[in-house]
């Protein structure tokens, strides 16, 4: 992996991890989350873990923020109010931060595999996604449908327990 990318992908999901905490109102910092999962998945498929980056995708950026974003919609949460900064409480984070940032690029400097490239990862013999994906339809296919048919019954569950009567 050039360095270019990973700086690029690093940056996208620090930036992104910011604005998760950042943004006021929910349902911008979920999608804030999913793009920085989506940068973290795109570190993995880099140092060729292409399973870990697709599960990646799958499950967290996929399913689980599905879930959050059902759960933030169903909860009907409203943008914050904004509140009085206190300096005294920005000004004293800012001074950790910068105090944490130092600390960090001196450790990092004076590590001498730090200015080594990491190595390339030897390829596998054995293909990952296909042996997971032969187990899972094979073995374990019947399983895999419950656990969708009780997914399926949860959604509707929520959905009509949730449901507001009219009056």
């Amino acid at each position: 992996m050039s360095a270019l990318l990973f700086w690029i992908f690093a940056l996208i999901m620090l930036g992104f991890g910011a604005a998760v905490v950042i943004n006021r109102n929910p349902i911008a910092s979920a999608l804030s989350l999913v793009m920085c999962f989506m940068g973290l998945s795109s570190l993995f498929m880099s140092l060729d873990a292409f399973f870990i980056g697709i599960i990646q995708v799958l499950v967290y950026a996929g399913a689980v923020m599905v879930l959050f974003l059902f759960i933030i919609m169903l909860l009907d949460l409203r943008v914050e109010t904004r509140r009085k900064t206190n300096v005294v409480a920005v000004g004293g984070g800012a001074v950790v931060a910068l105090a944490f940032f130092i600390q960090i690029f001196f450790v990092i400097g004076q590590l001498s595999a730090a200015k080594q490239p990491f190595p390339p990862l030897s390829s596998p013999k054995v293909d990952d996604v296909h042996s997971v994906g032969l187990l899972l339809f094979s073995n374990y296919n019947l399983p895999f449908q419950i656990i969708g048919v009780l997914v399926l019954v949860a959604t509707i569950g929520v959905i009509v327990l949730s449901k507001r009567e009219l009056r």
